[in-house]
């Protein structure tokens, strides 16, 4: 135990505030050295629900960003929300995902996403709301070639209505975050995918 804190006695916020200090600029440091998160717009639509955009750059040709975004199995390892994957039915032009997610802004209960999910001829995939919990589900990928060395730009639209008992505000705030998270662990699955080549 240290010395600072007696048994029993809960630590007062300004003896700890040297400890946050440390681990904020571990923290700082650590995430300059990777390239930084796209700016996420989150905003309210005029006919409910709020609409997310984005682009990011990732560091891979657009075929092999497109493989990560259509290995639906893997889904939930893109996000940082608790999410399962029911099931996947692959069909001639289309691949339909039936998908459990948990968060706390949505009860803590499970809610359904049972989505249509079609790749664009130019790159790129689209994947739209065919029933469960939520009010509106719509979000597509863009992916075109972006440079040289292969690396891929890759322009993100979601239009996301959900029953939920948090303010729109709450809402807004909750999903900027995540998506955040998101294109995080999607930009380490395209590296790491690269470097398995």
């Amino acid at each position: 135990m240290s010395s600072w804190m007696k048994a029993g006695e809960p630590p007062s916020i300004w003896k700890l505030l040297p400890a946050v200090s440390l681990l904020l600029a571990v923290g700082s440091a650590a995430s300059a050295s990777v390239e930084p998160l796209p700016t996420v717009d989150v905003r309210s639509e005029p006919s409910g629900g709020l609409r997310a955009t984005a682009t990011l750059r990732l560091p891979a040709p657009p075929l092999m960003v497109q493989q990560v975004l259509t290995d639906y199995e893997q889904w939930p390892s893109l996000f940082s929300v608790s999410m399962r994957v029911a099931h996947v039915e692959r069909q001639a032009d289309r691949v339909l995902v039936d998908l459990y997610i948990t968060h706390p802004l949505l009860f803590f209960l499970e809610n359904r996403l049972y989505s249509e999910n079609r790749e664009l001829p130019q790159g790129g995939l689209v994947t739209s709301l065919v029933a469960g919990d939520f009010k509106q589900y719509r979000r597509v990928w863009k992916l075109t070639p972006d440079g040289s060395p292969p690396a891929t730009r890759a322009e993100f639209d979601l239009l996301i209505e959900a029953d939920t008992w948090a303010p729109n505000s709450l809402v807004a705030y909750e999903l900027r975050r995540q998506l955040k998270e998101h294109f995080s662990l999607l930009l380490r699955a395209v590296l790491a995918r690269a470097g398995g080549r």
